[in-house]
């Protein structure tokens, strides 16, 4: 190993990272490229000799960063994948060097005892005890998929680790449900069959009728339920369910609790709106992501449960090759034992850097200044008679859409799609649509720490424009 290349190259890829970071409002947010051009740029065969890392960064700097979503810029309002932090990045880059396996204690003995603490910190925030536990992932798709296994070993008394799942069960979730949760049901031998996609209010929030109706139904056919399913934080629009209600309903029903709040978990930094999300801490489990509205680089999701033993019950198995021989067993937490992953990033690293640097209060501050830019653009849309805004957004969250023109839904639907593909194509903006109750919306999403009333402003401004421009060809 060249150490002299090495300090020189990292030396070189931290001040370009600095800069890239300093001039990135000034780049096309969304590549205007097709993926032919990229298939065709990096199709070449397996290198068979050494580069040197110079040249290395240069090809990075010709074939990767100008054809990258620069999730960065101000005008990122798009999928739930936040600007990161400078002081996670640098997290990350740690995090490579050190190669800590937290799968063992012995792999990353401080790690371990920093991953314990960083998920303590998330225990906190929800309100669980000193019994809680939990697991940080590679997102919430598998943090999703934790807390269904949870919930059908819990409900089958473990047998179901053993025998499959015996007799017939059902889940229950809103329709504005992420698809981890579909994903989730088949992964775990529940069956989508058995997924209970229950409507919406005009808040996008759970009908409990309709939960009740559900459950009834099934009890008529014999089908027990195992899990209710809450979302804290939908990912079209940020809606609630009534969490304190769906406890109560899973307790008569002796059925697990676990909540999605991927997204929504950021809302426990907030400083100006305390108690969105009222009674988490009544949930058996809850997934959220740090990499998502805590601004931790990817990947850092997490899954959180009240009761620790319930992880060590679901996951406790202990192959001899990596039973601890020291004398120390009973000090020495193995994440192996307790989680599903065998071998563990160290993704702790990042998320507590972010914490010790910028503190919660800052992160808190980050998370109501995107509150309050999704509330800035849902009343700019309110106020224009040409458009409406699905309902007031409790997060950072909002769909709008135009409803001037007399168009019906399958042309307002190609506006939508042909406006939002062009304004991608321009590089200033990015964002998603998104289809709820049978209509086409613009999903815009501001989880950035760059994004300011401005760039709402000139978005909104945008999307007038070029609507009105697409009924007028």
């Amino acid at each position: 190993m060249d150490y002299t290349e090495f300090r020189e190259a990292g030396h070189r890829m931290v001040d370009f990272i600095a800069d890239y970071l300093q001039q990135v409002q000034e780049k096309p947010l969304f590549p205007d490229v097709e993926p032919a051009f990229l298939h065709a740029l990096f199709d070449e065969p397996l290198p068979s000799g050494p580069r040197p890392l110079h040249e290395i960064q240069t090809l990075l700097e010709e074939k990767l960063l100008p054809y990258c979503t620069h999730v960065n810029h101000r005008g990122y309002m798009g999928l739930i994948t936040p600007s990161p932090n400078p002081a996670g990045i640098l997290g990350d880059l740690l995090a490579s060097a050190l190669n800590q396996n937290l799968g063992a204690y012995s792999i990353g003995p401080s790690a371990v005892a920093m991953e314990r603490r960083v998920i303590r910190w998330l225990n906190d925030l929800i309100g669980y005890d000193a019994h809680a536990g939990g697991n940080l992932s590679s997102g919430g798709m598998t943090a999703n998929f934790i807390g269904l296994k949870l919930a059908r070993d819990h409900v089958s008394g473990d047998r179901a680790q053993h025998e499959g799942l015996q007799g017939r069960y059902a889940v229950y979730v809103s329709e504005e449900r992420h698809v981890s949760l579909d994903k989730s049901v088949d992964a775990v031998g529940i069956g989508r069959d058995n997924l209970r996609v229950l409507p919406a209010d005009e808040h996008y929030r759970l009908r409990i009728e309709a939960l009740e109706a559900a459950l009834e139904a099934d009890r008529r056919q014999g089908i027990r339920p195992l899990c209710i399913i809450g979302l804290a934080g939908t990912t079209n629009l940020g809606a609630v369910d009534d969490l304190k209600a769906l406890a109560a309903i899973a307790a008569r029903e002796q059925c697990w609790l676990h909540v999605d709040a991927a997204y929504g978990g950021g809302m426990l930094l907030s400083q100006q709106h305390p108690g969105v999300l009222e009674g988490l801490h009544l949930a058996d489990s809850v997934t959220i992501d740090p990499h998502k509205w805590f601004y931790a680089p990817l990947d850092a999701g997490a899954i959180l449960v009240k009761d620790h033993d319930r992880l060590t019950a679901s996951f406790g198995m202990q192959h001899a090759y990596l039973t601890d021989q020291s004398g120390q067993k009973n000090e020495r937490y193995q994440f192996y034992v307790h989680g599903f992953e065998q071998s563990r990033r160290f993704r702790s690293l990042k998320v507590w850097m972010s914490f010790q640097h910028y503190g919660a209060a800052q992160i808190g501050e980050w998370v109501d200044r995107n509150v309050a830019l999704a509330a800035h653009l849902h009343q700019l849309a309110v106020q224009d008679p040409e458009f409406e805004s699905a309902t007031e957004p409790v997060m950072s969250a909002v769909c709008i859409r135009y409803t001037g023109a007399d168009l019906d839904e399958e042309q307002r639907a190609q506006l939508h799609h042909e406006v939002a593909a062009r304004i991608e194509r321009e590089g200033q903006f990015w964002f998603a649509s998104t289809a709820m109750k049978g209509k086409t919306w613009f999903r815009i999403n501001p989880v950035n720490i760059y994004t300011d009333t401005d760039t709402i402003i000139a978005l909104f401004e945008t999307l007038q424009r070029y609507c009105r421009e697409w009924v007028m060809r």
